[in-house]
């Protein structure tokens, strides 16, 4: 089963890698990765896709609770969560398949962003699920190159993953 994790890190140098590192000591396949600052410039946040059943995953999220810069982790696919992709892929195209690649990226409500001679460009953002299908269409043309973001997802709703500033309050008046 498919599992999206949420782990909000303190943003300091080493800290990716040291996230990253604990999957592939594990022998774990990371399937999707992104990360980036948050509202808060002193925190990250990290998406990861790994597919594991729920005991792995709950132990990968106690293994990361043990680094010293990992302030929350969840696992959003418990929760009514919405994930998006950024894909962008170079397509191949000649005056005989133009206007049925055209279709295609209409239907999927994609963009062309830059177009050659013999050559498109074009963008996409959706779910796992309508970024592979628009790629499998895509696929009848010559796909030339292919750059996915991988996943972002935040829960549904007024629920925030976790007020960190109070747990790392919490965490200083124990020191």
């Amino acid at each position: 089963m498919k599992h999206v994790l949420a782990v909000l890190v303190n943003n300091h140098p080493g800290v990716l890698s040291r996230v990253a590192g604990l999957f592939s000591r594990r022998g774990f396949n990371i399937e999707s990765l992104a990360v980036g600052t948050t509202e808060d410039p002193d925190i990250s946040r990290i998406t990861i896709v790994v597919d594991g059943d729920d005991y792995v995953v709950n132990q990968i999220s106690m293994q990361l609770y043990k680094l010293i810069d990992v302030i929350k982790v969840q696992d959003l696919s418990r929760t009514d969560n919405v994930g998006r992709e950024l894909v962008l892929f170079k397509v191949s195209f000649d005056s005989s398949n133009r206007d049925d690649i055209m279709h295609i990226i209409e239907i999927f409500r994609a963009k062309v962003i830059d177009v050659s001679r013999n050559s498109m460009i074009i963008e996409a953002t959706g779910d796992l699920e309508k970024v592979n299908a628009l790629e499998e269409l895509l696929r009848q043309f010559e796909i030339l190159e292919i750059v996915r973001t991988g996943l972002v997802s935040l829960e549904r709703g007024d629920k925030v993953l976790k007020n960190y500033e109070e747990e790392i309050n919490d965490d200083e008046d124990v020191l």
